[in-house]
């Protein structure tokens, strides 16, 4: 893909944008970038561009900035119903995203892990499977480095584990993942994508690619993912929880084993015992771990001291603190209705759960029946606490704290010993926070605060 002296938009100047902008300049293209925030928000990243010649539109977008592009990429969090976006694509202009553009100077082998939930743990696991086994190996994507920053360091050699969302593979074109999976479906983003129907069809795409000497690790426990075996030409590998699959991990009498290739081989892996991650999801994150890194070779011993010694990763379901013998739990990564109801099963009960952010378009009263068997009070915060409330009064105790910090105290002054306190908003962050990272330090901080 040739960029010298083409004409390239950015559109969205987050992590992802700003580096798009200067690999692209690096590259020789004439690079304006274009966001709706002011130049005030901005000043942080403007004298940045500015220096690399690269032109900035701030405080909204122009149709004739857009007009006068030979290529537009757009960052994940803007959507392509923006007025300026849907019409240059109307115009027959070619519109991609940051994982696109980077895909096609990526060298290496591409695995690609995408779902509603666990995609974060997934991928961290795989990582660290496949380093811990010698290969070169880069984690990032939608966690950690944007993946236009790998593109320097890769080589031949190296395996590049991305995690992908649903916003960065609308825009995929010719992404081509050798190895991929779908961990689950359950709505999520519908305020982006409009239904469930055209979410699910965002995930999909990651598997449009691939051919049949790739692989494609899917969810035999999920219904919506057990779909996508008849759309793929990719060799399908199954993980499930529940049964045992024809090929791929599952758990048999405690052990988590592999079927490979050879029919009937079943091949024992590690004891689940040995998984020091909390929660039957995680169960589910390692068996499609296990059958990535089984796909590309790795042996089982090598992956059950992997897994071992794999802890949680930061704000999923990250252990904070015992205070005045109540236990602090941070799950601010649970940003939708079926990421929280995991995060509460994961506790036997006495849980005080904080609920809320910014809603997108969920459906809370789905956390009714696991609230009255677990929960003793829910504690709500953000744009969405209204309707939380409205969906789930006389469920069990509701307490409208507004903010993060209210929620914490009126939760530590509520438990008694033996208790959980637990930060699962079900919600994005975006209504209070910069994203669902600083959510989770904010709560880490708070906790930490009452110990002092």
């Amino acid at each position: 893909m040739e960029l010298k002296g083409k004409r390239v938009l950015v559109v969205g100047l987050g992590k992802s944008g700003l580096a798009a902008a200067l690999f692209l300049r690096e590259q020789g293209a004439r690079v304006t970038v274009s966001d709706t925030r002011s130049s005030v928000a901005l000043a942080g990243e403007i004298p940045a561009l500015l220096e690399a010649g690269i032109m900035v539109e701030a405080g909204g977008h122009g149709l004739l900035t857009f007009r006068r592009q030979d290529l537009i990429v757009v960052s994940p969090g803007v959507p392509l119903d923006t007025p300026e976006v849907k019409q240059v694509m109307a115009f027959g202009l070619p519109v991609i995203g940051e994982l696109e553009l980077a895909s096609r100077y990526l060298h290496g082998q591409v695995v690609a892990i995408t779902g509603s939930n666990g995609k974060t743990t997934t991928t961290s696991l795989v990582g660290k499977i496949f380093a811990d086994a010698g290969r070169s190996t880069q984690v990032g994507g939608n966690i950690g480095l944007p993946v236009i920053e790998l593109i320097e360091k890769s080589t031949a050699e190296t395996v590049n584990v991305l995690e992908v969302s649903s916003f960065q593979l609308e825009t995929v074109v010719d992404f081509h993942p050798q190895i991929a999976a779908i961990l689950n479906l359950t709505p999520d983003h519908l305020d982006r994508h409009g239904s469930f129907e055209k979410y699910a069809a965002a995930k999909e795409k990651i598997f449009a690619r691939q051919t049949t000497e790739d692989a494609l690790i899917l969810n035999a426990d999920d219904r919506a993912v057990q779909m996508c075996a008849g759309k793929t030409k990719s060799r399908v590998f199954w993980f499930s929880g529940t049964k045992v699959v024809r090929q791929g991990a599952f758990v048999r009498d405690g052990v988590v084993a592999f079927i490979g290739k050879e029919a009937g081989t079943t091949e024992p892996v590690m004891p689940v015992s040995e998984i020091a991650l909390k929660g039957a999801h995680n169960i589910e994150n390692v068996l499609a771990a296990v059958c990535m890194a089984r796909v590309a070779g790795i042996s089982a011993d090598s992956i059950r001291s992997s897994v071992a010694s794999f802890k949680a990763v930061e704000h999923r379901l990250e252990f904070v603190a015992k205070v005045s013998g109540v236990a602090y739990f941070n799950d601010s990564k649970a940003t939708n209705v079926d990421a929280a109801m995991k995060a509460v099963a994961s506790f036997e009960g006495g849980v005080h759960l904080i609920l809320g952010g910014k809603d997108k378009n969920s459906d809370y009263a789905q956390l009714a029946p696991l609230l009255r068997e677990r929960v003793k009070a829910v504690y709500t915060i953000g744009s969405a606490s209204e309707k939380i409330v409205r969906q789930l009064e006389g469920v069990v105790k509701m307490v409208t704290a507004e903010t993060l910090e209210n929620a914490v105290a009126a939760a530590a002054e509520a438990a008694e010993q033996g208790d959980t306190v637990l930060l699962a908003p079900a919600c994005s962050s975006f209504d209070q926070f910069e994203n669902y990272e600083h959510r989770g330090r904010v709560f880490r901080e708070l906790v930490h605060g009452l110990s002092t």
